[in-house]
């Protein structure tokens, strides 16, 4: 039987093809095929064409007499040395079961009990080994004799169907059997070149023991002329063997639950609504977990589709990641994963069903067209996505990022709508704005002398240069940021409350009410497998199972620690640089506008705090753009090296520790401007220094929210701008470099295994920087979008870009990943979680420390004289006076000015004062009132959030009533199989005993009947 199979995955296959209906004469020019004893046989399936019929080169199950080719126990010379001695022999031995491969045609399952047909003749099934490119079919026709006419035109077939082979084609060269998984590779002539070959070897055999099809295009075949194609297919007997394995989910019968009733208003929406075809492509079924012990439970109308494309690959891969390949230095070598790492292969991957501009000629359902067609375009962009049909092409993984990326989406569009009335609110109370029209009066803040903002070359200046300034400050700055900064606190806790609806509703419609993390996630990695050397019991189940000493742990757990530890320093000692650069280029940007006179009249609007801050956002973008491309390699080589478990475990770790760097990453010099710009700045005369060097920085006379606008802003546009760019033209330069090769070679030639091997890998981890970009830009919407309340509207722009983006690559320009099973998204939920809570505490901090709002209401109720008009003299009352003779000489301007007095930012006592310089008490009743409004707002936020979370359950009661009543019918369904099948088991076996019993010949009269 191996030898059966490695002859097999050659090309060395036998086939299955209908008989001729032309009758063989009585005697042959040519020796035949043996022929064994066989019932006639009713043909169950239909040719492709008259020429090329389908054929099957699946191993079959036989329990009776049959033709076969005989190439799967002796050497094809011998087939004309069978004798009819031989032959009877055969048919006088026991009828048990063997596995043979079959040149009768290939029966469905139901009719495996009819006897096989007759079959063909030694030309036909030569024909077929022509048509399918056998490579041994030249010694074959050596050893049995064919003519060099005959061989020719075998040669011409075996061309022709080469030729005719069709790019569009995911099948084996049978015709038949569908291509589960691909594997490549290419033969290295280095010197590892033997241990990569027996590797190979090794696995392939071993992938063969497992019932897997094995089927390889030679290199001659492939466009650069040196890539090894390993073909993958699983027949049904091993998936169902490991559908039951793995807890699969298949359909018993049609659900009886009507599909959720549109809204009264739901017509409105019809523009954006997909067809009904393509927004439920199957019927709802009641599902059970498979079991190959109850087939016929469960709705099989056809083997080969029965089981979806997603799920087929899933199992293979489940096999590819625990298939052994050998033991090297005294350790067992495992899965697909480190053969891929060592370059021994250079690619796996499951196929696309189709090419994505056109629907195949198989006369399947396109599913990749479909989704191109409905789903990654950028005109839909306004469309519903069609949710179920992703899930039935890439898994509930993936479906359920793009169902939360969407809902988000949704959400977006409530908080960017309040955002939005927000900006129109400070746009148009600009000009009543009273601070903002005392800095740009002449008689005003044109009389009011402002400190120097450094030492020595910074001159003196009057405060309504900063007019313009004040205008767009107030933009972001008004009685609106209180109430949008409540409103978002009030709307995460409604976005992360309807999310476990949304979520609870989709483990119901797709069938992962039941499902359990430990079927997948908690499974353990084959690395983890093949690097443990201890054993130990695992409690639960009472069977041994690998386990890493805690010992052995520890080396890895304090080097993980210490490069996370380093990581984190190094960031913060970028953000410190870029506060160096802010320092030092600031002074140099004021004295560089002083003295140029053709800048003159852009100084209204671009003044040195402006330029500084621009271009510091700017330097600090490309510096987060590049940490991160070696945190992420980082991240990934330290969790490798602490040897998780599980996959869930992995999954864990790693997001933990690139959250950590990107949270640090992105948002540290947000943090630096909300919170530590302007606090501690001293007052003239006594300003505190950075390394005794650089003097720290002053917010402006609006306050530092608008640089922290700012900031956020280029920030937070930059990296989505980068980010869509990046995603969109990377995978479409890299494909169209790969594919400029192909335009030199025929177009026929390019099969679809190669079309895919093209693609961009998306690998493992794509999806995880996906839900990592969405959560890092959760944190600009929440954090501080008291500071910028476009920010949500920025969001919702990128994301409805950015789904198609997702879609279109992962459509057209990527492989098709291998399908994973997922309940919910994971982890990320947590973070959400977390960023929720941390987004009050900010807010309120930004609204208290960074805004002007509490000073102005400080002084609105407590200090105001005007009754009128309560704002007039807050300027004014905002600025502390300074003594010009008290400047210490390294400090004063150089250019010496008539000025007595100069205005700095503060509530200080005046120079005329006892206790000059000190906090006045008007400060510590701004501190009083700053301190007051955080506790209020994150309590009453907070009182919001969890009356919400009280109110609103996590599943909702039609979903808890659909379960039940699915429970209840699944129970139902499984009652009824199982004592329909006991009756028919009873039935059976009386009637066996009944026929057993001796027929009662006792004597009786004519009238009466006999008795049994």
């Amino acid at each position: 039987m191996e030898s059966l199979r490695e002859s097999s995955a050659q090309g060395t296959s036998s086939v299955a093809h209908r008989p001729s209906m032309t009758p063989r004469p009585p005697a042959a020019p040519r020796p035949s095929l043996v022929t064994r004893s066989a019932q006639p046989h009713r043909q169950s399936f239909t040719p492709l064409s008259p020429q090329a019929p389908r054929v099957s080169l699946v191993p079959r199950v036989s329990l009776g007499p049959q033709v076969t080719l005989g190439l799967d126990s002796q050497p094809s010379g011998t087939l004309m040395k069978e004798s009819s001695s031989l032959l009877l022999e055969q048919e006088q031995k026991s009828r048990r079961q063997t596995i043979r491969f079959s040149l009768c045609p290939k029966s469905s399952r139901r009719l495996s009990q009819r006897s096989a047909g007759p079959c063909v003749s030694l030309i036909s099934a030569y024909n077929e080994l022509a048509k399918m490119g056998d490579p041994n079919l030249m010694e074959i026709v050596e050893q049995e004799g064919i003519t060099a006419k005959e061989a020719e035109y075998f040669n011409q077939q075996n061309e022709f169907q080469r030729s005719e082979h069709s790019k569009d084609s995911v099948f084996f060269r049978d015709g038949i059997r569908q291509i589960d998984f691909v594997l490549s590779y290419v033969e290295d002539v280095k010197k590892d070149a033997e241990l990569k070959a027996e590797r190979r070897r090794k696995f392939e055999q071993n992938l063969r023991k497992t019932g897997l099809d094995l089927e390889i295009e030679d290199k001659l075949n492939s466009e650069d002329g040196k890539t090894y194609f390993v073909k993958i297919h699983a027949p049904w007997e091993v998936l169902v063997t490991y559908a039951e394995v793995l807890g699969i989910k298949m359909p018993i019968k049609l659900s009886d639950i009507p599909r959720p009733k549109h809204p009264p208003l739901s017509y409105m929406l019809g523009p954006v609504k997909l067809p009904s075809a393509v927004k439920y492509p199957n019927p709802e079924y009641f599902t059970a977990q498979f079991s190959r012990h109850r087939q016929e439970l469960f709705l099989i109308e056809d083997e080969a589709t029965f089981f979806p494309s997603s799920t087929r690959n899933r199992i293979v891969y489940y096999i590819l990641s625990r298939c052994p390949f050998g033991v090297e230095e005294g350790k067992k070598k495992i899965g697909i994963e480190r053969l891929l790492n060592s370059s021994t292969y250079l690619s796996a991957y499951p196929l696309h069903d189709s090419q994505y501009w056109k629907p195949s000629k198989t006369g399947h359902m396109s599913e990749r067209y479909i989704l191109c067609k409905n789903w990654a375009r950028f005109s839909y962009f306004y469309k519903e996505q069609p949710f179920n049909l992703i899930r039935n092409y890439y898994g509930e993984k993936i479906g359920i990022y793009f169902v939360f990326l969407g809902y988000y989406t949704e959400m977006l569009l409530f908080a960017a709508l309040v955002g939005l009335a927000c900006f129109f609110y400070g746009l148009f109370s600009m000009d009543s704005n009273q601070t903002s029209t005392e800095i740009c009066d002449p008689n005003v803040g044109g009389q009011m002398i402002m400190c120097p903002l450094c030492d020595e070359v910074c001159d003196y200046w009057r405060l309504n240069s900063t007019c313009l300034h004040s205008k767009f400050s107030h933009l972001f700055d008004n009685e609106s940021t209180v109430f949008f900064a409540i409103f978002m606190g009030i709307w995460v806790t409604l976005f992360l409350e309807f999310w476990k609806q949304r979520q609870a509703r989709l483990e119901y419609e797709w069938d992962l009410v039941d499902f359990e993390e430990e079927q997948q996630q908690h499974q353990l990695r084959p690395e983890f497998e093949a690097m443990c050397k201890h054993r130990k019991m695992n409690p639960v189940t009472k069977e041994m199972e690998p386990h890493m000493p805690l010992c052995h742990r520890l080396p890895w757990y304090f080097v993980s620690g210490t490069t996370v530890t380093f990581g984190m320093a190094l960031l913060l000692s970028s953000m410190v640089s870029i506060i160096v650069y802010r320092l030092s280029v600031f002074a140099t940007f004021a004295s560089f506008m002083e003295s140029e006179d053709t800048l003159q009249n852009v100084k209204s609007f671009f003044t040195p705090q402006l330029a500084t801050a621009l271009s510091a956002s700017c330097l600090s973008c490309i510096v987060i753009l590049i940490l991160n491309f070696f945190y992420e390699r980082i991240s990934t080589w330290i969790t490798k090296m602490e040897l998780p478990r599980t996959h869930q475990e992995y999954e864990s770790s790693l997001t933990l520790k690139m959250f950590l760097f990107q949270f640090v990453n992105y948002y540290s010099s947000c943090f630096y401007v909300a919170f530590f710009k302007g606090k501690f700045v001293g007052y003239p005369g006594r300003y505190t220094y950075m390394f005794n060097i650089w003097r720290s920085e002053e917010c402006g006379p609006a306050g530092c929210l608008v640089e922290l606008t700012t900031q956020l802003t280029i920030i937070m546009i930059g990296k989505q701008l980068f980010g869509n760019i990046h995603e969109a033209c990377q995978p479409l330069i890299f494909n169209w470099w790969r594919r400029r090769r192909t335009r030199a070679h025929s177009e026929k030639l390019y099969s679809r295994w190669e079309q895919d091997h093209d693609l961009q890998i998306y690998g493992h981890r794509g999806l995880f920087y996906e839900y990592l970009e969405t959560v890092i830009q959760f944190g600009f919407v929440t954090l501080f979008v008291a500071s910028f309340p476009l920010a949500p509207l920025f969001a919702l722009l990128n994301n409805i870009m950015g789904i198609r983006v997702d879609a279109w690559k992962l459509t057209t320009q990527y492989r098709r990943p291998v399908a994973a099973k997922a309940h919910s998204i994971g982890v990320w939920q947590d973070i959400l979680y977390g960023m929720a809570i941390v987004s009050v505490a900010t807010n309120a901090f930004i609204v208290s420390f960074t805004s002007d709002i509490i000073p102005r209401l400080v002084y609105f109720y407590a200090y105001s004289t005007n009754s009128t008009e309560p704002l007039r003299g807050y300027v004014n009352n905002s600025l502390s006076v300074f003594l010009i003779a008290d400047f210490p000489n390294h400090t004063a301007p150089l250019e010496k000015r008539d000025f007595v007095t100069c205005r700095y930012r503060d509530y200080r006592y005046p120079p005329d004062h006892e206790e000059k310089y000190n906090h006045n008490m008007q400060f510590w009743h701004v501190l009083a009132a700053k301190m007051t409004f955080i506790i209020v707002m994150e309590h009453v936020v907070f009182l919001f959030k969890f009356l919400l979370a009280w109110m609103i359950p996590d599943v909702p009661k039609d979903v808890i009533e659909k379960v039940k009543r699915e429970k209840l019918m699944t129970i139902k369904i499984i009652h009824d199989f199982e004592l329909n099948k006991l009756k028919e088991n009873l039935n059976v076996e009386y009637g066996n005993i009944m026929k057993n019993v001796p027929v009662n010949n006792n004597k009786s009269s004519p009238g009466d009947k006999p008795s049994v």
